[in-house]
């Protein structure tokens, strides 16, 4: 059953009238919490959103600014721990200079011999500390391609993602990993110093 129009219109002004008043002030916090004037922007619109929303919640009468903050704080507490739960992004340019600058393998099949080793314990400390710095996307594909031995076509399917996608990453973290693995690998006698 759909709300009539005037029932819809008379909700909103109702809205408009213990919102708008706060707009200022749950801006100048979303600033102040965020650091950022579009970061601050997004909060405050997803604020009014689920204000909007949940309106019928609001007891009239009570502190609608006090209302409006609760919420802006359960979305901005909700926006950062899931910023802390997604995976730590990587400069793909920065990655290959740092790699190009820093490993001093004589040609590129060398990283991945060095990860084919069958001397070399992939779950052993260092080559777990080694997989653990991997970027999340990264780490998964090489263990799910080296360390477990699916196919590409079924690391893709497990990581849904594209197949061309799965190489490239997987591509990237055996780089990676070879790049955190070159003194480990000396040490061990696996490649020449």
């Amino acid at each position: 059953m759909t709300e009539r129009p005037e029932v819809k219109s008379t909700e909103r002004a109702r809205f408009e009238a213990v919102a708008m008043p706060c707009l200022d002030a749950l801006h100048g916090t979303a600033l102040r919490l965020t650091r950022r004037r579009e970061d601050a922007a997004d909060l405050v619109q997803e604020t009014f959103l689920r204000g909007y929303r949940t309106f019928s919640n609001f007891v009239p009468g009570t502190n609608g600014k006090a209302w409006l903050f609760t919420i802006m704080y359960s979305v901005f507490v909700n926006a950062y721990r899931k910023r802390g739960r997604e995976p730590e992004t990587v400069s793909l340019d920065d990655l290959e200079a740092r790699f190009d600058r820093s490993l001093e393998l004589p040609d590129q099949k060398a990283h991945l011999e060095i990860l084919q080793n069958p001397n070399l314990d992939l779950k052993g400390s260092e080559v777990e500390q080694a997989l653990q710095r991997l970027p999340e996307s990264f780490r998964v594909a090489v263990l799910l391609v080296d360390v477990e031995d699916l196919s590409y076509e079924e690391a893709a399917a497990v990581t849904q993602s594209p197949l061309g996608t799965l190489r490239s990453r997987l591509f990237r973290g055996r780089k990676m990993l070879a790049l955190e693995l070159v003194d480990y690998a000396r040490r061990m006698g696996y490649v020449g110093r």
